[in-house]
């Protein structure tokens, strides 16, 4: 029989040999056969002692152990990067290093998919919801291309509503435009007015309608797009005409319904909005009691106060026109248009805030309102530029322009054909005066601040020439009072008589147009109304 040998357990763990049960603490063990002792400093005393010394008199105590432990911690030897390698290779391989703990490893990994989901989800709604609006593909969205601009260098906008989700759909008159604005912007100044047009003004139809040629601002979008079946050709003529009212070239429009207000105002929680009324109550409409079961007056706001509206408020103080009786509306549509303005001034305002960007279940909740609820010609491409717009333009450069201000109206109400409509001051269908005071605001020019007026006549030329003319003075800043012909005589190519001489840009202008030097002498027409200059068109 073999014997079995029992190797002894080593007294060594992990490289540490224990000391006897009779040592010390600060008593020899077994030698070490360490090369060179090291010298311990103790705070109880100067004395340089020797580490592996015996110390009968005294054992180390914690405070020893510290401050040796201290004195090796703020050594700093040099370290090569061969030694810098050995410490990272032995770091990973000795089993007390430090390692993350799985909890943390767990909630890394679910916080990255969450935000992993979180980006999808974003980039889902913009794909989905740019190619709702706009045109143009979605990996247009990288680039940053400018707006349209006309002549003078602004882009416009015509900003729609139609009433088609109204009342569960069901609402007569759904696709006639409830209301009908103009947004000018210039992209190098950073600056913005914002123009309402009377959805009662009365224009002439370009095509044939089934409420006449002739009709209301607010069927123009209803005729053309065959009652809502086809929106570009609707939002284009409208587009057309508003441009035609106010003499300014519009790029694009933007078609938004009922709900579009609604989950917009909804999404970035609330805007804020300083009731001003003629009224010193403010505004009480009972038109949308209804929503409250009557049991509440549903826009009742006093004048001045400074009002928190969700969707469904702001909707209705833009609608009010105190129809159904009330107070605070006296001028009915032409109140419920500055409303209007000042609902989307503050929704602008509160969607570029801070708290609304940052906010992801904000700004998605505002792509899905705009996603299902308008409708544009503006390109994907475009989008970057507009917002960085919306961003630049400060409040104070976001101006609001009216076509009824007390010393300056541009259209007054009245009765034509039995119905109840708007018209301009200058005469129906004349819209030579609105032109020039929108120019005279929107693009300033020392023209259009003077206010000249002119009367054009064709004293020579082909038919229609008078006409044309007209319209280019138009551009410029003028008022034209009167196209018409000029008796029959040998007139020169053209023919400037000034009747006031006191607007001297406008003569200026008039000189330098056609190149010749105007006269003071009477001229060859009647001069009626406030015309300040008569210009004669001789043969070529």
């Amino acid at each position: 029989m073999s014997r079995v040998f029992m190797k002894r357990p080593s007294s060594s763990i992990d490289g540490f040999v224990p000391r006897r049960a009779d040592a010390r603490l600060g008593d020899n063990h077994r030698s070490l056969n360490r090369p060179g002792d090291r010298p311990l400093h103790t705070s109880a005393q100067t004395a340089r002692q020797t580490v592996g010394s015996p110390q009968p008199s005294r054992t180390i105590g914690r405070s020893d152990i510290d401050e040796s432990l201290r004195s090796i911690d703020t050594a700093q030897p040099e370290t090569t990067k061969k030694s810098r390698r050995r410490q990272k290779k032995s770091h990973r391989h000795t089993p007390n290093a430090r390692r993350r703990h799985p909890l943390a490893k767990f909630l890394m990994i679910v916080v990255a998919i969450a935000l992993l989901i979180a980006g999808g989800y974003f980039f889902y709604k913009v794909v989905l919801n740019s190619g709702r609006i706009f045109s143009g593909n979605f990996f247009d969205l990288v680039q940053s291309q400018p707006l349209k601009k006309d002549v003078n260098g602004r882009s416009n906008f015509l900003v729609f509503g139609t009433a088609e989700d109204s009342e569960g759909g069901t609402h007569e008159g759904g696709q006639l435009t409830d209301s009908i604005m103009v947004i000018s912007v210039d992209q190098e100044n950073k600056d913005a007015y914002m123009i309402s047009l009377p959805r009662d003004l009365w224009v002439e139809y370009d095509e044939p309608c089934s409420v006449g040629l002739q009709g209301k601002l607010n069927a123009v979008y209803y005729c053309a797009s065959d009652d809502g079946e086809q929106d570009m050709a609707g939002a284009m003529a409208l587009q057309s005409k508003a441009g035609e009212i106010l003499g300014l070239d519009i790029q694009y429009y933007v078609h938004l319904n009922f709900s579009a207000v609604i989950d917009a105002v909804d999404a970035v929680g609330g805007v804020e909005v300083t009731i001003e009324s003629d009224d010193p109550r403010g505004i009480l409409d009972r038109n949308f009691d209804w929503r409250c079961n009557y049991q509440c007056y549903y826009v009742n706001y006093k004048n001045g106060e400074t009002v928190q509206l969700d969707g469904e408020h702001a909707l209705a103080l833009a609608r009010a026109r105190n129809a159904s009786g009330g107070y605070g509306l006296l001028n009915g549509n032409f109140d419920r248009e500055k409303n209007q303005q000042k609902i989307i001034a503050a929704l602008r305002k509160k969607a570029i805030s801070a708290g609304t960007l940052t906010n992801l279940g904000a700004v998605t909740s505002l792509m899905d309102a705009m996603g299902n609820n308008l409708r544009s010609n503006i390109e994907t491409k475009e989008i970057r530029t507009l917002m960085g717009l919306a961003t630049d333009i400060t409040d104070d450069k976001l101006r609001s322009v009216s076509l009824v201000e007390e010393d300056e109206m541009m259209v007054v109400t009245g009765m034509y054909n039995g119905q109840s409509i708007v018209r301009p001051v200058a005469g129906l269908l004349n819209y030579s005066e609105i032109r020039a005071y929108v120019k005279r605001i929107v693009n300033a020019s020392p023209v259009s601040q003077e206010q000249a007026r002119v009367s054009v006549y064709n004293g020579g030329r082909v038919a229609g020439s008078a006409a044309t003319e007209a319209d280019k003075l138009e551009d410029i800043g003028f008022i034209v009072d009167q196209i018409s012909n000029a008796p029959e005589d040998d007139y020169e190519i053209a023919e400037i008589y000034v009747i006031n001489d006191a607007k001297t840009a406008s003569l200026s202008k008039l000189e330098q147009t056609y190149g010749v030097t105007a006269k003071h002498t009477t001229p060859p027409v009647s001069v009626m109304g406030e015309t300040d200059f008569v210009v004669v068109l001789g043969p070529r």
